[in-house]
């Protein structure tokens, strides 16, 4: 099968899965009747039902069985905040324009639409220009504004709608800004990540935790990015009509994250549980394979460690779990690898990055970063609120340690800072070591003093910087952070894809579509059919229901006279594990969703059958095992 054809079946798969979704509200277009608007989704009840279940999963499988502590933090932040976490300055995508419409796009989209175009539908494509723009595509995250610019010219790039020109690359900040109060004089931003909110929390969640490290704390909540999502926008007497959305649930401008931020001492990133992961193997992405043009292979996470390709122990157990989760719910392990960020991609103070990619209808999907992240973001906090975001480690025995000692000329530092020389000193003592090699060679100096947001200029003058011995009881430290962030709408959209399939009718006549979701996430764990319309049959269906509701089991009735063979398509498309078919006053059948195997059932019985194989306690096949088949 050529590209072109692999194309085009991939778009017939999404448009089958995608409609199969709104058909059924596992998810709509939000604010529909007034024609949507673009990258703002409403969740249904099926699709409210699985993500429900794939987050209390995350919080059985990290939060309870990893002991962390749960925090929900607003959505509204300060600028304060976010101007230490580098958000304002830096929180860019690298944008053109349409030079005549004005309308955006993601550069590094057009480059990677290009590509990949070409590398599909072009049957006159030689072998030398195929490898350059497959070498285009492992490196598109690495290149710079110019390298991007320079690519989108050199191919001829334009306007994907008008075919215009286009402008050079820019960037553009991704965060909706607001005010806090009627004033407008507070500015704020709603948050593009949860985890800030952790951060700024970080000394009252060490005292809670006993003062103790590594310790981890999580956050479930909305987070908010003013995404270019690649529509056309139109404007008419009705509002804004949306054209040609790309990458529908995958690219959305408010989305749930699970965000964890695990503090551990950056000296010793050691994991007392890596043992239990460290056998797994899965796909993974080193940077050199994705520089060298070589494809993901598989790696056992224990090997990767020891061989430096991940930095650290920590690091390597949360790609690990983060492989158990993800396939747990029903994703995939062989469309799942774990890629490295490349060295341009990479923040400047991370040691080390890692996305956990998924393969769908759109290529390979970004759905978890796994990163760490340093000691970055609390010493940023600390910086700028003043407020120290450390950790103690107490010696045993005291220790003698040489420290630079910074002794101020108030006089003079009060001349040339007046009330803000107490600020002054406490960032030098931070930079004492390089400022005092600075000050011997040229005199004087400058620095930038967080809390004062400015540069200023020390004079040899107005501080004496010396050598002393002391004694020392303890080590204070900023604690390194190590962060998996998921984003919880692409799981659940490549779960979608990945969980679907159809099969032939019983009269072979049309094709059925099917979610084969794992019982763990699908959004209703059985519908209750009796048989017949009959009034035998509706009470003993009731009685069921009961039973069910008892023991916590979502289900639904359907006692519409359609054909026995209708009503198990209808649950089959909505991903409903099993069906209970009321043929009886005293026994039942029940339906496996994916082998239409059935087995009958005494009435009072159903409940805990059901719990325990959607509970995941049994399998089918124990289940098939105990009780006697029956055939339809």
């Amino acid at each position: 099968m050529d590209a072109a054809q692999e194309a085009q079946n991939r778009e017939a798969f999404r448009h089958a899965v995608v409609n199969t979704l709104e058909r059924r509200l596992f998810y709509i277009p939000s604010f529909k009747i007034y024609r949507g608007v673009a990258g703002l989704y409403d969740y249904g009840p099926p699709g409210c039902a699985v993500k429900s279940n794939v987050l209390a999963f995350w919080r059985q499988h990290f939060v309870l069985e990893e002991n962390m502590l749960e925090v929900d933090c607003p959505c509204v932040t300060p600028e304060v905040v976010l101007k230490a976490s580098g958000h304002v300055d830096k929180f860019t995508d690298l944008m053109v324009k349409d030079e005549k419409t004005g309308t955006c796009y993601r550069a590094d989209h057009l480059l990677k639409d290009y590509c990949n175009d070409k590398l599909e539908k072009d049957p006159n494509l030689s072998a030398e220009k195929a490898a350059e723009l497959r070498h285009v595509l492992a490196v598109l995250d690495d290149l710079s504004a110019e390298e991007l610019g320079a690519k989108i010219k050199g191919y001829g790039i334009t306007a994907p709608d008008t075919k215009n020109s286009l402008s050079d690359p820019y960037p553009f900040n991704l965060m909706f800004q607001t005010s806090i109060g009627p004033s407008g004089l507070s500015p704020g931003y709603m948050r593009p990540e949860t985890a800030q909110g952790i951060f700024v929390n970080f000394k009252d969640l060490y005292y809670y935790n006993g003062n103790k490290l590594p310790f981890a704390a999580a956050q479930i909540g909305q987070a908010f990015r003013n995404e270019t999502l690649g529509y056309v926008l139109l404007y008419d007497m009705h509002g804004l009509c949306e054209i040609s959305p790309r990458q529908g649930l995958l690219r959305v401008r408010e989305f749930t994250l699970a965000e964890i931020e695990h503090f551990v001492d950056p000296d010793d990133k050691s994991h007392p549980k890596f043992s239990e992961v460290a056998t797994l193997e899965f796909l993974m992405f080193p940077r050199e394979d994705q520089v060298s043009g070589r494809a993901a292979r598989r790696i056992p996470i224990g090997e990767a460690v020891s061989e430096g390709i991940v930095n650290n122990e920590t690091l390597g157990y949360f790609i690990g779990r983060v492989y158990l989760f993800l396939t747990q719910l029903g994703i995939d392990k062989d469309r799942l690898r774990f890629r490295q960020h490349l060295a341009n991609e990479m923040a400047h103070y991370a040691a080390d990055c890692w996305d956990a990619e998924i393969e769908c209808s759109y290529g390979w999907i970004e759905c978890v970063g796994i990163a760490d992240r340093s000691a970055y973001d609390l010493r940023a906090h600390t910086d700028k609120s003043g407020v120290p975001l450390v950790a103690h480690e107490k010696f045993p025995e005291p220790r003698e340690v040489e420290k630079l000692v910074i002794t101020p000329v108030k006089k003079e530092l009060g001349l040339a800072f007046k009330g803000s020389q107490k600020m002054v000193i406490e960032a030098l003592e931070k930079e004492a070591m390089e400022l005092k090699a600075t000050l011997e060679a040229k005199g004087e100096a400058e620095f930038h003093v967080c809390t004062l947001d400015k540069v200023v200029t020390i004079k040899n003058n107005m501080v004496s910087i010396s050598k002393e011995k002391k004694k020392e009881h303890q080590r204070v430290f900023t604690p390194s952070v190590i962060e998996p962030s998921f984003g919880i709408g692409r799981i659940i959209y490549c779960l979608y894809e990945h969980s679907f399939y159809t099969r032939a009718s019983r009269d072979g006549d049309e094709q059925l579509n099917v979610f084969g979701f794992p019982p763990l996430v699908a959004p209703i764990k059985c519908t209750v059919f009796p048989l017949v319309q009959n009034q035998q049959y509706e009470e003993v269906a009731k009685s069921i229901a009961r039973s069910l509701t008892a023991v916590g089991i979502t289900y639904k009735i359907d006692i519409t006279g359609t054909s026995i063979g209708k009503r198990y398509a209808r649950t089959d498309e909505l991903g409903v594990p099993l069906a209970i078919t009321v043929d009886s006053t005293s026994s039942v059948t029940i339906r496996e969703r994916d082998s239409k195997q059935q087995i009958r059932v005494n009435v009072d019985e159903v409940a805990s059958v059901v719990k325990e194989f959607t509970d995941g306690v049994s399998t089918w096949g124990d289940v098939l095992w105990r009780y006697p088949t029956h055939s339809s």
